[in-house]
């Protein structure tokens, strides 16, 4: 990843509704989820997600695929490694050892406390 397309990614980020729906799409994995059920769970219009979401499209973010009438949003797995790969491509000034514990976060454990 670039500079510019990381900079089309945060920008996206930077929103809350978008970052919502997003952190959602990552918990829900490969499925995805439908547009409408997306819309219920963050407590906006089906419109307003709608537009949160072609923002999170245009920046490579999520993924749509049609599924009957709906349609199903997913998160962009590769999108989002190579924008952490970005953050953290020359960490530490060559010193890898102050940058490990952040790379060996647990991924896909459970969130402590409970929130996700």
């Amino acid at each position: 990843m670039d500079e510019r397309q990381a900079l089309i990614a945060f920008g996206a980020l930077s929103q809350e509704t978008r970052l919502r729906l997003l952190r959602l799409l990552v918990i829900a994995g490969p499925d995805g989820i439908a547009a409408g059920i997306l819309a219920e769970k963050v407590d906006v219009s089906p419109s307003n997600v709608s537009f949160h979401l072609k923002e999170l499209e245009r920046a490579g973010l999520v993924t749509t695929r049609r599924d009957a009438r709906s349609i199903v949003y997913s998160a962009e797995y590769d999108a989002l490694s190579g924008l952490i790969r970005f953050l953290m491509e020359d960490c530490c000034s060559g010193l890898p050892e102050i940058c490990a514990p952040a790379l060996a976060a647990p991924c896909c454990q459970p969130a402590i406390g409970g929130r996700q």
